[in-house]
C-alpha cells in the first residue's frame, strides 16, 4: 500500500488496522517512512504492532527500485512470501476539464496509477506462481467503470488498470493467481466530513465511510470476488446504468458532464442529483 493522496492514504491506513486486527502478517508501504511508523504504532492484533514490517516504496521510482522492494518484501517473512498484494496507490489531481490536462499531469498520473502498479505486479507475480498461489487486490475506482467528467485523466488511468488486471486474472487464474478489482465511489474521510457544496460546515456529500470501504474490500478479497463496487447513490445507480443500459447511462453522463465540470470549478458537490434535475430557483 503506497498512498499518493489523502483518500487512499486514509483507506490504506484503515485497511491496515482491520487486517492487523484479523491477525494478518503485514508489510505496509508508502513514500513517507515517518507516516508508516505512526500507523504501525496504532495497529493492534496477533502480530501487531511489533510483527508489522515497514517497507518504504515510491511507485514512480522505476523498475530497479521496485525490483529491490519486491525482493526485500519476499524476504521479510522467510518461507512464506507475499500472499496478498493490496494495490492502494493513486494520484488524483483537482477536477478540471479534460482539455486542461497537461502533459506533466498526464505522465505523473499514469506513472503511479498504471505503470508503477503494473510493474510492481509483474515483479511480484513470478514468486506467487512458483508457490502456486497469490492474490492481487486492486483499489480502482467508480471512475474506471463510468465516464467521470472533470476527472478524465484519472478515469483513463483507472480504466487502464481494470483492463490490465482483469486480463491478468484470465491468464493466470488456473495457475493459482486471483485478482479482486475494487471500484469505490466517493469515500468519506476526515478531510471532507461536514463540508457542503461551498466547502463550509453543513450538509455533506453522501459518501461511504473509509471503515465500511475497507471492511467490504476485505470481505470481497477473502471471498474471491472478481470485482466489487462500493458506493452510495447516485454514483452506484450510474454505474449500473452504464454497465447494463449503456445507451441510457452515457446519455445521462452527457447531460450532466458540462455541469459537473462547472460545479467542480466552484468546489461544489459533484455527486449530487441536482446535476441532472437542476437547482430550485430562489425568489
Amino acid at each position: 500500500m503506497a498512498p499518493h493522496n489523502f483518500y487512499v492514504k486514509l483507506v490504506g491506513e484503515v485497511l491496515a488496522k482491520q487486517l492487523a486486527s484479523l491477525g494478518a502478517n503485514l508489510i505496509i508501504s508508502a513514500r513517507n517512512e515517518a507516516e508508516l511508523e505512526r500507523v504501525k504504532t496504532q495497529l493492534v492484533g496477533k502480530h501487531a504492532p511489533n510483527g508489522v514490517k515497514i517497507l518504504p516504496l515510491d511507485l514512480a521510482s522505476g523498475e530497479e527500485h521496485l525490483r529491490e522492494a519486491v525482493q526485500k518484501a519476499e524476504s521479510l517473512f522467510p518461507g512464506k512470501g507475499v500472499d496478498y498484494m493490496i494495490h492502494n496507490a493513486a494520484l488524483e489531481r483537482p477536477k478540471s476539464s479534460a482539455l486542461d490536462a497537461t502533459e506533466e499531469s498526464l505522465k505523473a498520473t499514469f506513472d503511479v496509477n498504471v505503470v508503477g502498479t503494473i510493474t510492481l505486479t509483474k515483479l511480484l507475480a513470478p514468486s506467487m506462481l512458483t508457490r502456486g498461489k497469490g492474490h492481487f487486490v486492486v483499489m480502482s475506482s467508480a471512475a474506471g467503470k463510468t465516464p467521470a467528467p472533470g476527472q478524465a485523466v484519472y478515469s483513463a488511468s483507472k480504466y487502464a488498470l481494470n483492463g490490465y488486471f482483469h486480463s491478468l486474472r484470465s491468464e493466470l487464474y488456473l495457475k493459482g493467481i486471483k485478482v479482486t478489482v475494487v471500484c469505490p465511489g466517493p469515500i468519506e474521510t476526515s478531510k471532507n466530513i461536514g463540508e457542503n457544496s461551498s466547502g463550509s460546515t453543513g450538509i455533506s456529500e453522501k459518501r461511504v465511510s473509509s471503515e465500511r470501504c475497507a471492511e467490504l474490500t476485505i470481505i470481497a478479497a477473502t471471498h474471491g470476488l472478481k470485482e466489487v463496487w462500493i458506493s452510495d447513490q447516485p454514483v452506484l445507480a450510474v454505474m449500473y446504468l452504464v454497465q447494463y443500459l449503456p445507451t441510457i447511462g452515457y446519455w445521462l453522463m452527457d447531460k450532466i458532464g458540462g455541469k459537473r465540470v462547472e460545479v467542480a470549478a466552484k468546489k461544489g458537490n459533484t455527486y449530487s442529483w441536482r446535476l441532472l434535475f437542476g437547482q430550485k430557483k430562489t425568489a
